[in-house]
């Protein structure tokens, strides 16, 4: 496989069990300022000082946030655990005397090996300016922030056009050799398998193939430190951690027997898996949802007229439409009208069709769209705006079965299933004199609502998943889900235009992502949740000075609005000025004005777009 492939998901390694995700990119970025990844020229070698990878891990630490009100820490928009360490170790331990060795060896490599994954994703958003080494020992840095070990680097050989690889690398105070030494003694061999797979993981993924890394020396075995060696997966001639536990094939082998009686209850218990709804496209798993779809189920083969109530945005369309394809009348015409959008004076017209010369302008017969759909559906969205002419109208439509033409007494026979839709309450309506009661019993006959998002929770991420997809591949983009703090906001979010706002929202924040695997909270510009966000957390943050927590302390916040306001303050043009202060600030680097400013490159970037638009004549 070449070393340049990508996919959208993952990449096969040279050994068929093992799976690499798509890499970070280092040659598509060459062509841009904000560069992610600088290749060395051929045969350059790098050899990566522990001065070097020290002095920049502030940057790292400011990332990490404590927010005690919710009890969440957060880092890079992902959610963090602080484990008890020891914890850890009893279940390892644990696992050694009901799986054996070889498979508590394999889940915590594995374990360690999907950690650095995350990691060596989170690490392009936290420095999308640095050369590639610059982002690459985010890697390490990480890993000793998570006190998992302390990494010091020894040496890194890389050459991207030839793909030769070559790192190694010290490791200090390693939690699973203190725990090992502490409960078992000296081993024989090394035990550091969550460390390796870190190790292993973070750079596979960031030099998108597979990079095996080996102890070749541990503390738990008596020597001072533990020492790692990293090279591509062909180049070792014995096996490695890597392939051994990524084997899939021998997993499932020694795991059969102990899944064998799982299965054995599935097939006792057919009922309890989730079947497929196999009526329409509607995503949807909330009960009220689900409500929606069994009426619709229910009424599609017959030919009642169905009233569709719901909010604006909900897919009131979709639910006609489903209706339409599931009755017997698929074959034919499908026709949906918005009638709020047809001047009075033509929506007669438009909808029973008019003779030539009826009026001026009316230079030919016409059919109007109940003609066109007749043997077919017509689909009336906001029926509470047609004038009282063309409710007596469409009340004789579905009463005989005939229309006239405007400007003609010929009576026209329709075969038409009407479906109509409303955002408002028509009973409010009838009330109010806007619309003929005998028009709303007929239209009644099988209301169905439509619930708004906000009491649909549990399908907010399912229908953002649909929508990330369906853009990630419309702007081709390898976008792969969203991050935790994103799918918080996401749930937050009282989605006032409902699945509409959603599928704009998700639209809006792949154009927005800037090459990452994962839509960012920054991304969607949900800036009330975030705004409340700020209001109700308290919230820790890593000190870059001391490395100890602190409070978010916003009095030097406080201080600067006490003196900001005057008369004819404009809040618009004291952003703008903002902004551009920053961009002064950074000699217009505008990724490092936005970490100035605390906001994602891609807000900044639209905030500009936006000012920019308005300063247009």
């Amino acid at each position: 496989m070449s070393k340049h492939s990508h996919s959208n998901n993952y990449q096969t390694s040279e050994n068929p069990n093992i799976l690499t995700p798509s890499p970070i990119s280092h040659r598509s970025h060459r062509s841009h300022s904000h560069s992610l990844l600088e290749p060395l020229e051929k045969n350059e070698q790098q050899s990566v000082k522990e001065q070097d990878f020290s002095k920049s891990i502030e940057d790292l630490l400011t990332h990490l946030e404590f927010d005690v009100h919710a009890g969440k820490i957060w880092f890079g928009g992902q959610r963090m655990l602080l484990n008890h360490a020891h914890a850890l170790w009893r279940l390892r331990e644990e696992l050694n005397l009901t799986l054996g060795s070889d498979i508590t060896q394999r889940l915590f490599f594995r374990y360690g090996y999907f950690a650095g994954v995350e990691d060596a994703e989170i690490s392009k958003k936290l420095r999308p300016d640095g050369s590639w080494k610059e982002v690459f020992l985010s890697g390490p840095q990480l890993h000793t922030i998570r006190g998992m070990v302390k990494v010091v680097p020894d040496e890194m050989t890389v050459d991207f056009d030839s793909g030769k690889f070559f790192a190694s690398f010290d490791w200090y105070n390693s939690f699973e050799v203190a725990y090992h030494k502490k409960f078992n003694g000296l081993s024989e061999t090394p035990v550091c398998f969550s460390s390796l797979g870190y190790a292993s993981g973070y750079t596979s993924y960031f030099f998108g193939r597979q990079i095996a890394f080996k102890e070749v020396q541990c503390a738990a075995m008596g020597f001072d430190h533990c020492r790692i060696e990293g090279r591509p997966l062909e180049e070792w001639e014995e096996d490695t951690d890597l392939q051994k536990f990524f084997n899939t094939e021998r997993l499932n082998t020694e795991l059969f027997e102990r899944r064998s009686n799982f299965d054995e209850v599935k097939r006792q218990n057919p009922n309890t898996r989730i079947k497929p709804e196999g009526f329409f496209s509607a995503i949807g798993e909330s009960p009220s949802f689900k409500k929606a779809t069994a009426l619709t189920r229910k009424v599609a083969k017959t030919k009642a007229t169905v009233l569709l109530q719901g909010e604006t945005g909900v897919g009131k369309e979709v639910f006609a439409q489903a209706l339409h394809e599931a009755s017997d009348r698929n074959e034919n015409p499908f026709i949906a009208i918005n009638c709020a959008s047809i001047p009075t004076d033509l929506v007669e017209s438009e909808l029973f069709g008019v003779e030539k010369g009826a009026f001026t302008g009316a230079v030919q017969t016409r059919q109007g769209k109940i003609e066109v759909a007749s043997s077919g559906t017509l689909f009336l969205d906001e029926v509470v705006e047609l004038s009282h002419r063309a409710q007596a109208a469409l009340l004789r439509v579905l009463q005989e079965g005939v229309l006239n033409r405007v400007g003609s007494h010929i009576n026209i026979s329709v075969d038409v299933r009407v479906i109509v839709a409303t955002n408002e309450d028509l009973q409010t309506a009838v009330t109010q004199g806007r619309f003929r009661q005998d028009l709303y019993y007929r239209l009644s006959t099988f209301p169905i609502h439509i619930p708004p998002l906000r009491e649909r929770k549990q399908d907010i991420l399912l229908l953002a998943k649909f929508f990330l997809q369906k853009y990630a591949a419309m702007y081709n983009k390898n976008i792969q889900g969203f991050t935790d703090q994103a799918r918080e906001y996401l749930n937050l979010h009282t989605w006032p235009g409902n699945v509409r706002e959603l599928q704009n929202v998700t639209e809006r924040a792949v154009i927005l992502n800037e090459d990452h695997h994962l839509i960012d909270a920054a991304d969607l510009l949900l800036s009330n949740i975030q705004d409340r966000h700020k209001q109700n957390s308290q919230k820790l943050k890593i000190s870059a000075d001391s490395g100890s927590l602190q409070l978010a302390d916003d009095s030097k916040v406080n201080e600067a609005l006490e003196t900001l306001f005057y008369e004819g303050f404009d809040l618009e043009n004291f952003n703008d000025k903002l902004i551009h202060a920053a961009l002064n600030q950074c000699e217009g680097n505008v990724s490092k004005a936005a970490r100035l400013l605390n906001i994602s490159r891609a807000k900044l970037d639209y905030r500009l777009s936006k000012s920019s638009d308005n300063r247009t004549p």
